[in-house]
């Protein structure tokens, strides 16, 4: 039992997912940020949807990728720093985006088979099932972000070298 006393490891602490990003513009108390690129961007599966990749100049994908944060570190134009959110936030977001539009769209379709047993009437009512849940997914979200929770977090300054994979 001894060994186990020893142990400092914090778990009341939340977890987070951290990033690197360079601060681009300060308005006020609002510094807008670009997320820099990790090694394994641009040969991911999705690197279209995220803009490593994709349509468009490099300043139009880079300016789809900006999201601000709160500049209570009086950061300047320049500086790269280090953002978290917390792993629980992103699980509810994933949840939110994913999860429910198309638990809908199955459940609407289920029960629309089983009780009509056409396809055509399947299908709209699939359709409807997938808007009923875009828009419970849109009001999740919206609650979220009332919360506070989908805004990233300053954590510190990057240390000079220091990457998303150090």
């Amino acid at each position: 039992m001894s060994q186990f006393a020893d142990s400092t490891t914090d778990f009341s602490a939340p977890a987070m997912v951290e990033g690197i990003a360079q601060v681009v513009k300060i308005e006020g108390k609002t510094a807008w940020l670009v997320p820099e690129q990790g090694s394994s961007c641009g040969s991911c599966a999705s690197a279209a949807a995220c803009g490593s990749k994709g349509v468009g100049t490099t300043a139009s994908r880079l300016d789809n990728r900006r999201f601000r944060m709160d500049n209570n570190a009086n950061l300047a134009v320049g500086e790269r720093v280090v953002f978290g959110i917390r792993d629980n936030v992103l699980l509810k977001a994933s949840i939110a985006a994913y999860v429910i539009p198309l638990a809908t769209l199955v459940l609407a379709g289920s029960l629309a088979q089983w009780k009509f047993g056409s396809d055509l009437i399947t299908m709209a009512v699939m359709i409807a099932g997938l808007v009923i849940g875009l828009w419970i997914s849109r009001l999740e979200a919206s609650r979220l972000h009332s919360k506070g929770d989908l805004a990233p977090l300053f954590l510190r300054r990057a240390r000079p070298g220091e990457t998303c994979s150090s």
